[in-house]
């Protein structure tokens, strides 16, 4: 209801506005569909394990379910990736202007590349276009670049899609050797390096082997679910940003919070509290080294009933860490015992503010990046970084969220997507990574490697390329097994990958700066 009410306070402006911006994410998330499809029904058509109809609806509904259970770790890394300045003012018409800017931009880059049947990755395209409009807003706010983007998850997530295709070459071409060594003596066996010409000569029969086939379609049906829930839960984080920048009040936290969630993140914020205070030292060199702790703390105590000097002062601390990554002791102290405050008795958060909320916002995202900065520091041990990490996620539990009709829609829109126009793409994977056609046992292996690897990606939070991993462990067993890849192909797909980050990177900070001027 609350949803429904919001909706219909809208002004005419606003809800063009708000309808166009869900729209681009829609579209963004149908071309996603139709550019990514070829990466889990390729290997099922090309060998005659599913007709394809049949495999496009197949992976349209196992996309489906990939992003109604893949969770939502992956949304926030990349939301995390945009400049502070969108995340804590998204309401401002600035904020909406780069979220229109990264969407457009890669609708743009990823429409373009499915036409000439290039097999790029969405992945490296969004990210691309957020680096591009944190760059570029620059010029607009005079802050640096360091301050600007979140440099650290930046690199986690770049090395996760640098480095995946080579796990999926070298993952792929093991396993070929593997089910080489194993199974070259056996006649019935070894029917798993035919390709689905030579079955049909030697057997005369089109499909593969019974066990072979129904393995070929797991397979492919974990590729599916593996790209819905890494590919989908972008779609689902960039929606709530848009709806956070229309409706603050509604979206800046879960409203649909119940008593235990309040409290469990209640309690995350206090048990960190706690640890702060008791390794004070250890933390030494995670505060400014010009902050005079004492005189603050002193100064605070007599000040601890003034309630504008403990806002001020809170305020203070959220843009030194914002937006002059200035990291003080005493305000991480401040801004924890303020958050639990905000927290305290509360039943559900329709008992704050709506200054109130956005202030809770605020503050779990200073904490979180307090929590991140901490992590980092070597006088950390493992076990403590386990214990802090499990506290951010306790802490941002209340604003890490989604609504269950988000990620309908985004579900419905990738897996419609799906099942469209997969064609293209498919036979630049099928048919021109290797000269010959590709044996059921090349298929399975990096059909295998690249759910697990995707799968695995999408449960620790890290955004990767599916089309990418898929093209890595197609040339990988194709290698590995003798077999030749055909040059032109591979180099123009390695080209697209290279130039996919600064052309999404130049579009959308083109498109950003465009629109900054009207």
């Amino acid at each position: 209801m609350l949803y429904l009410n919001l909706f219909q306070e809208l002004g005419l402006y606003t809800a063009c506005m708000l309808g166009l911006a869900i729209l681009f994410v829609l579209i963004y998330e149908f071309i996603n569909g139709f550019h990514d499809t070829a990466n889990a029904v390729v290997t099922v058509i090309y060998t005659k394990a599913l007709k394809p109809r049949l495999a496009v609806i197949f992976s349209g509904i196992f996309n489906f379910f990939g992003v109604l259970l893949g969770g939502l770790s992956v949304a926030y890394s990349i939301v995390h990736l945009l400049p502070n300045d969108l995340l804590l003012n998204i309401s401002s018409k600035n904020g909406l202007k780069m979220m229109f800017a990264i969407l457009l931009a890669a609708i743009m880059w990823n429409f373009g590349t499915w036409y000439y049947r290039l097999p790029v990755s969405s992945s490296h395209t969004l990210i691309g276009a957020i680096i591009g409009v944190g760059l570029f807003s620059q010029k607009f706010t005079n802050i640096s670049i360091y301050q600007t983007l979140n440099l650290s998850k930046l690199f986690d997530i770049f090395l996760s899609l640098i480095i995946s295709p080579f796990i999926g070459f070298f993952l792929s071409g093991i396993l070929i050797l593997i089910l080489r060594y194993f199974w070259k003596n056996n006649k019935n066996i070894n029917r798993i390096h035919f390709t689905p010409l030579e079955r049909e000569k030697k057997d005369g029969k089109k499909k593969p082997p019974f066990w072979i086939r129904i393995s070929l379609i797991f397979s492919a049906a974990g590729i599916s679910f593996s790209h819905g829930a890494n590919d989908g839960q972008k779609g689902i984080g960039l929606i709530m940003l848009i709806l956070i920048g229309v409706f603050p009040v509604g979206f800046v936290i879960n409203m649909d919070a119940n008593k235990y969630d309040i409290h469990h993140s209640k309690n995350a914020v206090n048990n960190l509290h706690e640890y702060f205070l008791s390794h004070h030292n250890k933390l030494a060199n995670y505060s400014d080294p010009k902050t005079e702790e004492k005189i603050f703390q002193e100064k605070y105590a007599h000040f601890s009933q003034d309630i504008n000097f403990k806002q001020n002062k809170y305020e203070e601390c959220i843009s030194n860490v914002l937006n002059k990554n200035v990291y003080k002791q005493s305000c991480t102290i401040l801004v924890i015992e303020h958050t639990s405050e905000l927290l305290s008795n509360k039943k559900n958060f329709y008992q704050l503010s709506a200054e109130e909320r956005f202030n809770l916002r605020k503050s779990l995202l200073f904490i979180s990046n307090i929590i991140n900065k901490m992590i980092s520091l070597p006088e950390v041990s493992e076990k403590d970084k386990k214990f802090l990490k499990k506290l951010c996620r306790d802490i941002t539990y209340i604003i890490e969220y989604s609504p269950i009709w988000i990620v309908v829609i985004i579900a419905l829109s990738l897996s419609f997507g799906t099942m469209v126009s997969w064609k293209r793409v498919a036979q630049t994977i099928g048919e021109k990574i290797g000269k010959n056609e590709m044996t059921y046992a090349q298929s399975l292996s990096a059909q295998f490697t690249s759910a697990l690897s995707i799968g695995i990606a999408s449960y620790t939070g890290m955004p990767v390329s599916t089309t990418h991993v898929l093209s890595s462990a197609v040339a990988g067993a194709v290698l590995i097994d003798h077999g030749e890849i055909q040059k032109r192909t591979v180099r123009n797909i390695l080209l697209a990958w290279i130039l996919t980050l600064p052309v999404s990177m130049l579009l959308s900070g083109i498109l950003y700066t465009l629109m900054s001027q009207i």
